[in-house]
C-alpha cells in the first residue's frame, strides 16, 4: 500500500500471478482543516487515520486471497470482512505487552516515586519487549515474506525519491532501510516516551500530591499516548530532514535504520514489481 497526497494505492499479486490494484482518493485529515494541520496534532490524527487506512487495506487483500481460494475450489467466493475484530484484538494484546506490562514491572522494583527511574526502566523493557517481539516473529514464513514487501516497498520509494526509472532494476539497486519508516517510528515513540513520562508523573504528583499506583499511572499513560504519538511524528520528520542535508544529523536516524534490518528483508524482483504498481497508482503516472 503506498500513500501520495489523497492518493491511496494497493497492489497485490493474484494466485494466477497478475496484479490487481485498487486506487482511493482521500483527503488527508490534517488537509481538511488548519487545526488538524498543527504540529503534534497533524501527528496523532495521522496515527489514527493511517490505522483506519490500514484495516481497510488488509480487508480488502484479505477478500482478494479468499477469492482466489474460493476459485481454485470452484466454490463461490462470499465477501468478508474479520479484520477489524482482530485487529481490536491485536490492540487489547499490544496494549497490554506494550503498555500495561513494563508499568507493572517497573512497579515491582519499588520505583514509583522516582519517575525518572520508573520510566526509564519502563521505557527499557517496553524496547526490549519490542525488539524480542520482532526477533521472534521474523522467524514465521508469512512474517518473512512481509518483511520482504516491506524492504521492497522502501526500494521502490528511494527509486522514486532519487528521480530514477521506477522499474525492478533501479530499484533493486537501493537499500532495504528508510529513514521515514514506520518501525523507525516505533522507536522513537519508546525512546521519547520515557522523558515524555518522567516530566508527566512527575507533574501529576506535584500538582495532586498523589504517587499514583500501577492502574492509575497505566491510566493516565493511556491517555497521553496520542500526543506523545503527535509530539514523536515531528521528531520522525524533523529527524529525517536533517539527515538528509547534514551528515552529522544521521545519528538520529540510525537507531530505527539499524532496527530495520529485522523489520525488512531483501525481496524478489516479484515483490518489487507489486511495490512499483502500488507506487505508480499512488502518484498518478502510468
Amino acid at each position: 500500500m503506498m500513500r501520495c497526497g489523497a492518493n491511496i494505492a494497493t497492489a497485490v499479486r493474484r494466485k494466477n500471478g497478475e496484479i490487481t490494484t485498487k486506487v482511493e482518493s482521500k483527503t488527508p485529515w490534517s488537509k481538511k482543516n488548519f487545526l488538524f494541520g498543527l504540529p503534534i496534532i497533524r501527528g496523532a490524527l495521522n496515527l489514527i487515520e493511517m490505522l483506519s487506512v490500514g484495516v481497510s487495506t488488509l480487508n480488502w487483500s484479505a477478500d482478494i486471497a479468499m477469492q482466489d481460494e474460493a476459485e481454485e475450489r470452484g466454490e463461490k467466493h462470499e465477501k468478508k470482512s474479520a479484520t477489524w475484530p482482530a485487529m481490536l484484538l491485536g490492540l487489547v494484546l499490544g496494549v497490554g505487552l506494550f503498555v500495561f506490562l513494563p508499568l507493572f514491572v517497573a512497579n515491582l522494583f519499588g520505583l514509583e516515586r522516582e519517575a525518572f527511574l520508573f520510566n526509564l526502566a519502563a521505557g527499557g523493557l517496553r524496547i526490549a519487549i519490542f525488539i524480542g517481539y520482532l526477533i521472534a516473529i521474523s522467524f514465521l514464513p508469512d512474517v518473512k515474506r512481509l518483511f520482504q514487501y516491506h524492504g521492497a516497498e522502501h526500494k521502490s520509494i528511494f527509486a522514486f525519491e532519487n528521480g530514477e526509472e521506477l522499474s525492478i532494476e533501479s530499484a533493486q539497486k537501493f537499500r532495504t532501510f528508510h529513514p521515514r519508516c514506520g518501525t523507525s517510528f516505533i522507536l522513537i515513540v519508546a525512546v521519547v516516551a520515557i522523558l515524555f513520562f518522567a516530566v508527566a508523573d512527575a507533574l501529576l504528583t506535584h500538582l495532586t500530591g498523589i504517587v499514583p499506583n500501577v492502574l492509575e499511572r497505566f491510566l493516565f499513560h493511556l491517555a497521553l499516548w496520542p500526543l506523545l504519538a503527535g509530539l514523536c511524528y515531528e521528531v520522525l520528520k524533523l529527524s529525517a530532514a536533517l539527515s538528509d542535508r547534514f551528515r552529522w544529523a544521521r545519528f538520529t536516524v540510525w537507531p530505527g535504520l539499524a532496527l530495520q534490518r529485522i523489520s525488512t528483508s531483501e525481496p524478489t524482483d516479484d515483490m518489487v514489481e507489486v511495490a512499483i504498481e502500488a507506487l505508480k497508482k499512488a502518484v498518478g503516472e502510468e
